[in-house]
């Protein structure tokens, strides 16, 4: 405690530029927080401050020790209040990324009911898919699907997603059901380009395995080949939040359920910190609710 005492006094002092500042501060005189300093230098064997009638200045030494102890403080007061969560009320600023299709669908609408249970909060939702800098952006927090790449950084599974072929039920009737991935050589696949496949796995041996897919019509934009089988022009390999409404009701029907390809994860990522802010956490907990239940993939 009394260690804990001298920091706070040296933090104090050094911040705020005098003793009686400090004291005001802390409750005490301007004598104890003198003490509380002078047993600090005398432990650590370093002078901190250089104190005057009129200035206190920080020595090199005093510098970097104010900047770890103001780390520690920071930290202390984070342990605090992560095991004391019912009494706080998360508020300020957060910036949050997303994939541009995927968020506007299942980020955008949590996001409201976010702000409506914590109306101190302001939200700056980035919608791009590209691979956003969290650190050089300021970015919080970002919903990334897929493999992650990027050790810097720490990730929470928020739930798993699947990627399946779908076509209308009239391009079914027209064309035949494909049975195998190699049936799909006489059928008219939508694709996001040659140079990306589809992948499978082998319903028997495990294996996955990368088929190029052809067809008349290719697009780098999949809300398109989205509209595009729901038209009856053709297959498309597409995820389970982008089609789960269509296939529930019907205007699409999936194929080749055997061969399904591994479930890919949704992950919450953020840059390294030892303790989040509050408005982070729930955040990534309001997401992690909604996304790990099956049921919810099937809302429009």
């Amino acid at each position: 405690m009394d260690r804990l005492k001298q920091i706070e006094a040296f933090v104090g002092v050094a911040t705020r530029g005098s003793l009686s500042a400090a004291a005001r501060v802390e409750g005490v005189t301007p004598a104890i927080i003198g003490r509380r300093l002078d047993a600090l230098e005398a432990r650590l064997g370093v002078r901190l401050l250089l104190r005057t009638t009129r200035r206190l200045t920080l020595t090199f030494e005093g510098q970097a020790f104010l900047e770890d102890c103001q780390k520690l403080l920071n930290d202390l007061a984070n342990a605090e209040a992560a095991v004391s969560l019912g009494g706080l009320k998360a508020s300020g600023y957060l910036k949050i990324s997303a994939p541009a299709g995927f968020g506007r669908k299942h980020v955008a609408p949590l996001v409201g009911d976010f702000m409506r249970a914590n109306p101190e909060v302001r939200v700056n939702l980035n919608l791009s898919d590209r691979l956003v800098d969290l650190v050089n952006e300021n970015i919080d927090c970002a919903i990334r699907i897929g493999e992650l790449t990027d050790s810097s950084l720490v990730s929470v599974r928020l739930g798993e997603m699947r990627r399946m072929v779908v076509a209308s039920p009239a391009y079914l009737v027209a064309r035949g059901v494909p049975r195998t991935p190699a049936d799909l050589a006489g059928h008219e696949c939508l694709s996001l380009g040659q140079q990306r496949g589809w992948l499978f796995r082998d319903p028997d041996s495990g294996e996955a395995q990368t088929l190029k897919v052809g067809g008349s019509f290719e697009c780098n934009d999949g809300a398109v080949l989205h509209e595009w089988a729901l038209a009856g022009r053709g297959l498309a390999w597409r995820s389970l939040w982008e089609v789960g409404q269509d296939l529930k009701e019907g205007r699409l029907t999936s194929v080749l359920d055997a061969w399904q390809a591994p479930p890919m994860g949704i992950y919450a990522v953020f840059p390294q910190r030892r303790h989040l802010p509050l408005r982070v956490r729930l955040f990534i907990d309001l997401l992690k609710d909604n996304y790990g239940r099956p049921s919810y993939w099937e809302l429009p």
